[in-house]
């Protein structure tokens, strides 16, 4: 029996890992990326902590357009997947590195791992639509001079093998050029 994949292959929904260091050019690539689909959505994962980070999150929310349902969730991405329209073809998810210093915060991390990372990890098997996932590339730079802040380093780049893993494409951006990797 004749069985055609080419129609499985164009039902898959594509992960992106976007990755590069601060002021890399990440989050504007995933908006260029994003923005060939109709429906799309976009999930922040910062959180105004102080006059620095309010001006970021202003700066962000200017740079996309009132096309993306956006979603401010950050701790249970999992649960700001599912509360997106039943119609949206891709969303941005920006960014894991900030979530994971949330979950850090409140201190939900224990030997490099809690619940809602596993969701995360978990869900990717099967996304609900295109996935486009902005992370920073930590550990390229300087050895941090403490054990918490070397933890976090080595957890960010481990979350960030998991997520190219799973990904289909891991696009590096340096000095606003994308590069892609995988």
């Amino acid at each position: 029996m004749f069985v055609n994949r080419s129609w499985a292959f164009l039902s898959m929904k594509k992960i992106i890992v976007i990755t590069g260091g601060s002021r890399s050019g990440k989050s504007k690539h995933a908006l260029d990326l994003a923005s060939a689909y109709r429906d799309k959505g976009f999930i922040a994962t910062a959180e105004p902590t102080d006059d620095e980070m309010r001006a970021r999150i202003e700066l962000h929310r200017r740079e996309r357009d009132a096309s993306f349902f956006t979603v401010e969730e950050p701790i249970d991405l999992v649960a700001a997947l599912k509360s997106l329209p039943e119609n949206t073809e891709v969303v941005v998810l920006d960014c894991i590195t900030v979530w994971l210093a949330n979950l850090n915060y409140r201190e939900k991390i224990n030997d490099g791992t809690c619940p809602e990372i596993r969701d995360l990890l978990d869900i990717l098997n099967d996304p609900p639509c295109h996935l486009i996932l902005v992370t920073n590339e930590v550990g390229m730079g300087i050895i941090p001079g403490d054990s918490a802040t070397r933890r976090f380093r080595d957890l960010a780049g481990s979350i960030n093998q998991q997520l190219a893993e799973k990904a289909n494409e891991v696009i590096l951006t340096v000095s606003g050029i994308p590069m892609k990797i995988k």
